[in-house]
């Protein structure tokens, strides 16, 4: 009769499979998310080679450092270390206990025989057997631990196997049950040694299954939970999002977006404890001392603001921040290491504010937040001249450089336009810059990705005029022309056109079609930005607005990654022509619009391009028109049509001619269309370009 026992794992030989399996489940995917290689554009993008190292460059190189280790998570590497030292401690135990494991019971590995041994041969080695084996004749060993008790088992065992391969009974107790005695007790072993619930640790067991259940797990659950809900999209703290949100103002210049980011929670993290107060007067004494870079930029407003603030962790933010902004040498390492630590957390908080300001689609206020991100990644404060970015360049040097410029503030495009020689002339002097310090200067600039606009116009896919509410694509053709390129290929035509992708073929419509077949996508080098304390991809934000309402009319569309090689394998520009598209509704009446487009560069100051831009929208039933007179089919030559069509025309056959039409640009319409075997339909634009 059979029964059940329930029995502890004495040996230790399950219990390895158990702890194996439950620390497999959870160290697998932790080291398969630590290793795995960060597929973000900071990490793949290449960099503009310089030998300019700024003041206090070893503070920012330990602040890229910290951020580092942030990003490998520390506790997931400590997981997943133990994690595997456990897999491995346990595979080690199942590789000894596996030998104590009893091998199943074998009649014919017990007698020696093989599987096709018949019944007499079987019978024929029982009685060999009997001759060495059977108690009355076998002998005790003492040196082999041979003694009378292991002479008896043996011959037992060899007994039973002896009849259960030619006894019938015994036969076929072994054949259904897999033992000459019939059906055995049913074991079951339970994964845990027998000490653990033994000799009074029952209670700890209970204790351990209360505070994993009731205690652990919950608090793992709501501790993920409440992580994910304080965190909006843009990676910035809820409480955060909301202080910004109150604090926003459609007339805040890029000076007053600044007071605004300093109240992000995420700055109690950086200045948690005594660091809000340690150095605060040294700090304000320094940034608004008179004679400072930010003399003139420090308005009485947003020194009014300064002053205003009780709170002393936000006060020591934003006069942090401003010190960032000019470049102010504080004469304390810890505080220059603060300021530097701010800018980023500063950056993050921007693009929240960015989303804030588009939600309100006033064209003032994202053009602030665009150029407090342009700000924050150079280092410069509100208004500073565009020439600050390159190395060296101090707001002395700057103003020396621009000379001629006496209102507005001189570009690096507009800077390296001038003759080399007179560059020099007017920067490398005593006090200024010397001739290796320009050089350098002027190496990056000749590295800088400045995306210049060749043509735009707007199109609807697969038709000749832009209808009432019909998807448009507003399509850009630009190049990456660096500052100071000499040589510059005049731009093919057929780079100009954009071509209608195949019927059917919802993917390219949509602009989601991958045209690089496969390829990793092409980006610019990393943003030149020394004095920010992370690596960023440089974004560029097209957006068309609305300058009487001054209002957003369609959204931003950022692009990072582009379809063509920027660089060649030298490291030389390509010159080649790239293509931008950004889709929205047209308009529901037909008429002329005319809308300024915005061409932002996040990480650069003084790159941006601004043009006016006119869609032109069609009637519906000038389209049908159109299309009903492109179905009229040309009899053919053989015909008598054909015949009388070709002395009317003089008797020059049509079809002798390459069938193509030609672009010609129609007012009325405002599109034009060339070609038969590839489907093109571009509708012009008049464009008045202002490259900032």
């Amino acid at each position: 009769m059979s029964s059940t026992d329930y029995n502890y794992d004495e040996q230790g030989q399950f219990f390895p499979y158990f702890v194996i399996t439950v620390t497999a489940l959870v160290t697998v995917p932790v080291t398969i998310s630590w290793l795995r290689p960060s597929k973000e554009l900071e990490s793949t993008a290449s960099r503009i080679e310089s030998n300019f190292k700024p003041e206090h460059a070893d503070l920012i190189e330990g602040q890229r450092k910290k951020q580092k280790r942030r990003e490998r998570r520390l506790k997931r590497a400590l997981v997943s270390v133990g994690g595997w030292l456990v897999i491995c401690w346990m595979a080690y135990l199942m590789a000894v206990t596996a030998r104590t494991i009893p091998k199943i019971w074998d009649p014919y590995d017990v007698l020696g025989v093989s599987r096709s041994a018949t019944e007499k041969q079987i019978k024929s080695h029982y009685r060999k057997l009997s001759v060495m084996l059977h108690p009355d004749k076998a002998r005790e060993d003492p040196a082999k631990n041979i003694t009378k008790e292991t002479i008896n088992d043996h011959w037992v065992e060899v007994t039973k196997a002896f009849k259960a391969l030619t006894d019938e009974e015994i036969r076929n107790n072994y054949l259904q049950y897999g033992h000459p005695d019939g059906k055995q007790s049913f074991s079951i072993g339970i994964a845990l040694p027998k000490w653990i619930v033994t000799e009074g640790h029952g209670k700890y067991v209970l204790l351990m299954y209360a505070l994993a259940l009731g205690v652990l797990l919950p608090y793992t659950v709501g501790r993920w939970w409440y992580g994910i809900q304080r965190i909006t999209r843009e990676k910035i703290l809820v409480a955060s999002a909301g202080k910004l949100f109150r604090e926003y103002d459609n007339d805040h210049t890029d000076g007053a977006v600044v007071g605004v980011l300093s109240s992000g929670e995420e700055f109690n993290e950086v200045l948690n404890g005594h660091k809000a107060d340690n150095g605060l007067s040294k700090l304000e004494q320094k940034v608004l001392a008179d004679g400072t870079s930010l003399s003139g930029v420090l308005a009485k407003k947003e020194r009014q603001k300064l002053d205003d603030l009780d709170e002393s962790r936000r006060r020591k933010v934003l006069t942090l921040l401003w010190a960032y902004l000019g470049r102010i040498e504080l004469d304390d390492e810890n505080l220059n290491d603060e300021k530097y630590e701010v800018a980023p957390v500063a950056l993050r908080l921007n693009e929240a504010y960015t989303a804030i300001a588009l939600a309100y689609s006033n064209t003032k206020a994202v053009l602030s937040a665009y150029h407090t991100s342009q700000n924050l990644i150079q280092a410069m404060r509100p208004g500073a001249s565009p020439l600050e970015q390159l190395p060296h360049f101090t707001p002395t040097v700057a103003a020396a450089a621009e000379a001629e410029k006496s209102r507005t503030h001189m570009s690096i495009q507009e800077f390296m336009r001038i003759p080399a020689e007179k560059r020099k002339a007017r920067v490398v002097a005593p006090g200024f810059l010397s001739a290796s310090q320009f050089e350098d200067a002027m190496t990056v600039a000749s590295q800088l990705p400045v995306l210049h606009v060749e043509r735009a116009f707007f199109k609807v896919v697969g038709e000749r005029f832009v209808t009432p509410s019909s998807l448009v694509q507003f399509v850009l053709k630009c190049r990456f022309i660096p500052p100071g390129a000499t040589n510059v290929p005049a731009v093919k035509s057929s780079d100009l056109e954009d071509i209608d992708p195949e019927e059917g073929d919802v993917a390219a419509i949509t602009g989601r079609k991958d045209d690089k077949s496969g390829e990793k996508p092409i980006q610019p080098p990393l943003a030149h930005a020394p004095y920010f304390a992370r690596n960023h991809a440089p974004r560029w934000h097209v957006f068309l607005a609305d300058s009487k309402q001054g209002k957003i009319a369609v959204p931003p569309f950022s692009f990072s990654t582009f379809d063509k090689p920027i660089i060649d394998e030298t490291g030389k520009p390509t010159f080649n022509v790239q293509t931008m598209k950004m889709q929205f509704g047209a308009p529901p009446q037909a008429g002329s619009y005319t809308f300024v487009m915005h061409m932002i560069c996040d990480s650069y100051v003084g790159m941006d391009t601004k043009m006016e831009v006119t869609l032109k929208v069609e009637e519906a039933s000038k389209a049908v028109e159109m299309g009903e007179e492109d179905e009229i089919s040309e009899p053919d030559e053989d015909t008598i049509a054909g015949q009388m069509r070709t002395l009317k025309s003089g008797g020059v056959s049509r079809s002798s001619k390459p069938r193509k039409r030609v672009a010609q640009d129609d007012e009325s319409s405002g599109s034009d269309t060339e070609g038969d075997v590839e489907s093109e339909s571009e509708t012009d634009t008049e464009t008045d370009t202002d490259e900032e």
